[in-house]
């Protein structure tokens, strides 16, 4: 006699799927810049580059970090990628840079920002990350974006700093050679920046108008950081 054949329960599943309590628990770190391919880069766009730090770190304008940041932002001038301007912040750093294209750009940025944070970590006794997350870049395409982005970067201590007058020694406004007034008295040591190659940032932004020393930035596109938010 043949066996009798025994019908199985059918259970449901108790895994996959979406339910409660599943995936990955929260780090506590917010998310900055999507970690995906970078657009191509067209070498005739200067672009606008923010860094920011990571908490816990002291104020990036004091006396010692600042010449440390200057220094590695001095040597950033390689392999293709151009620091033309620069602006440290207490917890960020504004760029204006040249690249011959997407590769030069990432590789630049990467090498410079794991410079200055050795360097930091050295002068602070300290180990760790400096830099939250992948830096941010937008391309400026016109002279009015290129324009706004030079106000932006080299006044953008206006933004934090209350009743900021003048030029912020904490940029390269001293070095800078587009003001509508004359600086040269206050050109003093090394310039740390190079001058700029592409039309856009050496021709094109002049045709309207230099930059009078009490321009302030306003909020623009040209100011979101990786997050979205005006710096």
């Amino acid at each position: 006699m043949g066996r009798v054949p025994i019908q199985l329960e059918l259970r449901p599943r108790t895994w996959g799927g979406k339910r409660r309590g599943a995936g990955r628990k929260p780090s506590g770190r917010k998310v900055g810049v999507p970690h995906r391919a970078r657009p191509a880069h067209d070498a005739r766009h200067p672009l606008h580059v923010t860094l920011r730090a990571s908490q816990g770190l002291p104020s990036l304008r004091t006396d010692t970090v600042f010449y440390a940041i200057r220094r590695g932002l001095g040597q950033g001038s390689r392999g293709g990628l151009r620091v033309l301007q620069f602006s440290v912040q207490r917890d960020h750093v504004h760029l204006l840079v040249e690249a011959l294209d997407v590769r030069a750009l990432s590789r630049g940025i990467q090498g410079l920002a794991i410079r200055i944070a050795k360097a930091v970590n050295r002068i602070l006794g300290r180990r760790g990350r400096v830099w939250t997350d992948r830096f941010h870049a937008r391309a400026l395409r016109t002279p009015r974006e290129v324009r706004n982005a030079l106000v932006y970067v080299l006044q953008n201590w206006a933004k934090h700093v209350r009743g900021a007058r003048g030029l912020d020694w904490r940029s390269s406004a001293i070095w800078f050679q587009g003001w509508a007034t004359p600086m040269e008295l206050l050109m003093k040591g090394t310039c740390p920046v190079v001058g700029p190659r592409t039309w856009l940032a050496a021709v094109g932004w002049r045709r309207l108008g230099l930059i009078h020393p009490d321009e302030r930035p306003a909020p623009a596109r040209g100011g979101l950081d990786a997050r979205g938010r005006v710096t």
